[in-house]
């Protein structure tokens, strides 16, 4: 008979408070077609984006997310020092070793919280969410600050007529906490390696370690290329519309619902066209609003759903109570849906 005492978790958990960071830097269309051969009319009609942010040597990880964090803190009515772990979601902090969660969990001022990061792409923000969930009903954490941050623009190829539109910046962060009712459903997750290949940095670090240069990728200048993403935009598009919507409704089921059930729809801003083809494919009754947020903000990968989240109830698209289906998916291949109740 074991001796270990049974955990002293939450019963359930929910999402307290949002926050979110855009970059002060709006970049149109009109600037990225300075590098690439295209035109804003098909940049719109391929992906919905018309803007994105760009930070400056100033926004970085760090600074986005503690800006984020702040307000998701203030929103869940709480203290920095009553958060008990920092899980950061993001693939553009450099620094191999330490965790930037350990940077911002100390900058605001928790008590000595425990920190990491997680790589999970554009379904970051799903996998941190269920990981602080399952702390706070352990009991190993009653309130858990998630992260999605990306600074994108820093792995863009500004010459790859395929992407260089897609990417933007920001952080979201949002406050996971003890609820006596379930406001975060189960969890549908999962990868798809045999994919991996569809999204993915086009050379590793290590090709810049070994000082062979004949390797390594040259811009028009004949300059060496940083590693950037790359894609392949059929591939994933065909993915996300067909597989993610099998996902997405899995995760109604799984919590119990049906699409009429739900009054918001926020899946990862990756693309407009991808979005609409999920609405249609899930029947998605016309009450439910969709975040639509990817045309002024661009694809910021693990930050898209918070920061989405954060501008629909800011201008009151959505409300506090909400009932809310959150989707992400992205480079891996990689997903994870859950239904919540919207703080």
């Amino acid at each position: 008979m074991s001796k270990i005492k049974p955990s002293k978790g939450a019963p359930y958990a929910r999402i307290m408070g949002v926050g979110g960071y855009r970059p002060t830097r709006i970049v149109p269309n009109e600037v990225i077609l300075e590098t690439i051969d295209s035109s804003d009319e098909w940049i719109r009609s391929r992906s919905g984006i018309a803007t994105r942010h760009w930070a400056s040597d100033e926004e970085t990880v760090a600074a986005m997310s503690i800006e984020a964090s702040g307000k998701a803190i203030a929103d869940a009515g709480i203290t920095a020092e009553q958060i008990g772990a920092v899980v950061v979601s993001t693939v553009s902090h450099f620094s191999q070793t330490p965790a930037i969660a350990t940077e911002i969990a100390d900058r605001l001022g928790t008590a000595k919280a425990a920190a990491f990061d997680i790589s999970a792409g554009c379904a970051g923000f799903g996998y941190g969410l269920t990981l602080a969930k399952g702390m706070v009903v352990e009991g190993s954490a009653q309130y858990v600050l998630v992260i999605g941050v990306e600074r994108l623009s820093d792995l863009t190829d500004l010459e790859d007529r395929a992407t260089a539109f897609l990417f933007g910046d920001g952080a979201g962060a949002v406050v996971v906490g003890p609820s006596e009712e379930p406001e975060i459903g189960p969890t549908v997750w999962g990868s798809e390696g045999d994919k991996a290949g569809t999204i993915k940095q086009t050379v590793p670090w290590d090709r810049f370690h070994n000082g062979d240069v004949s390797q390594l990728p040259l811009d028009s200048k004949g300059e060496i290329k940083f590693p950037a993403i790359t894609q392949e935009g059929q591939a994933v598009f065909r993915w996300a519309v067909f597989e993610m919507a099998k996902v997405a409704q899995q995760a109604l089921d799984a919590a119990g619902i049906t699409s009429a059930d739900l009054d918001v729809f926020i899946p990862h801003q990756a693309n407009m066209r991808i979005i609409d083809s999920m609405v249609k494919t899930l029947k998605l009754p016309e009450h439910v609003t969709v975040a639509r947020d990817v045309e002024t903000t661009g694809n910021t990968s693990a930050a898209s759903i918070p920061l989405a989240m954060e501008r629909l109830l800011a201008t009151g698209q959505a409300k506090s109570g909400d009932t809310a289906l959150v989707i992400g998916f992205g480079a891996g291949l990689v997903y994870a849906a859950t239904v919540v109740t919207l703080p």
